[in-house]
């Protein structure tokens, strides 16, 4: 599968954009056992023209992460044109996302991210402005459409095909539908059809390798996309994670912490922010009475407490 020039192999896995998880420590991880391609935290245009400095943050790329991609979304074409020029001059990211998706209230009621699914022509004219802005090749990440009874999908790829963006991230659900029920792959896989020369990389609900490539087999997609399973996993795109033992994941996951406590200078951020992997991960799941630990971990505020509490964790699952 290629983006523009960007060769990712055949049937490429890639990390979702998500906020406040794909920051960079994370995106090394999941570069490192086997995402194709990464891509940063959404970046609000609006915030990013007026030099906010959380937002320009996120311009932080390195390049053992390449190819990266930043996700940028905003109201206005002006302000997600400008910011679309901001992040190739500061940044030079591998490709510039628009997003189209987001379904969250703050971001899709005021008429931004999936917000657009009630605008298609001002997606359109967004997306065109940006693709003739921009060097940097551009795509763009959406869902089926507002809710059941507006699907766009596919006759909407064919449509942002024709703005000349070079990939197309379908999620399989409406915004109504946010995250609940499963995501629908079909309309992806009539996506992939209709469109004539770009990629569709399919997302939602892939948990794994093997789901991976059930998906590329059925529908057709080019690449697929792996969002909510990696947290506290950032080894779920290797193909050999089976070889890790639970030793190796608990030393992977420490290594992001101590990452988050270089990047960002606080220890006590970084815990926080390294918190929402501890507790989302799966290598706790069947340890007997494990609650009262997994409170003591959660709430840890020092590294060194954090680390006594993994070390009895440790202990606990090697007795098994």
């Amino acid at each position: 599968m290629k983006i523009a020039d960007i060769d990712l192999g055949l049937r490429p896995l890639m990390l979702a954009p998500m906020e406040d998880v794909t920051d960079i420590g994370f995106r090394r991880l999941c570069k490192r056992y086997g995402a194709a391609m990464v891509y940063s935290e959404f970046v609000a245009a609006e915030a990013l023209v007026r030099n906010i400095k959380a937002t320009v943050r996120k311009l932080t790329i390195s390049d053992d992460e390449r190819p990266v991609g930043i996700q940028i979304y905003g109201r206005t074409t002006d302000a997600v044109v400008e910011a679309a020029r901001i992040v190739e001059a500061e940044a030079h990211p591998d490709i510039i996302d628009l997003n189209f998706g987001c379904p969250v209230k703050k971001v899709a009621g005021k008429g931004a991210g999936a917000g657009m699914l009630q605008n298609i022509p001002l997606m359109l004219e967004m997306t065109e402005a940006v693709v003739n802005a921009v060097n940097t090749p551009v795509t763009v990440k959406t869902r089926l459409g507002w809710d059941a009874g507006h699907l766009v999908m596919p006759q909407l790829a064919v449509q942002l095909e024709a703005c000349g963006i070079k990939a197309l991230t379908i999620h399989g659900r409406t915004r109504a539908q946010m995250y609940t029920g499963e995501a629908d792959w079909t309309l992806i896989g009539e996506a992939k059809k209709a469109v004539k020369s770009i990629p569709i990389i399919g997302n939602g609900d892939i948990t794994s390798t093997a789901e991976a490539d059930e998906a590329f087999e059925k529908y057709g997609v080019d690449g697929v996309m792996i969002g909510r399973a990696t947290f506290g996993q950032p080894w779920l795109f290797s193909r050999e994670a089976h070889l890790l033992t639970v030793d190796d994941k608990l030393r992977i996951l420490l290594e992001l912490l101590h990452t988050n406590i270089e990047l960002i200078g606080d220890e006590h951020k970084a815990i926080l922010h390294t918190r929402r992997h501890l507790a989302a991960t799966p290598l706790f799941k069947g340890i007997p009475n494990f609650r009262e630990t997994r409170i003591r971990m959660l709430r840890a505020d020092n590294v060194d407490e954090l680390e006594g509490v993994i070390g009895e964790i440790r202990e606990r699952i090697s007795n098994l």
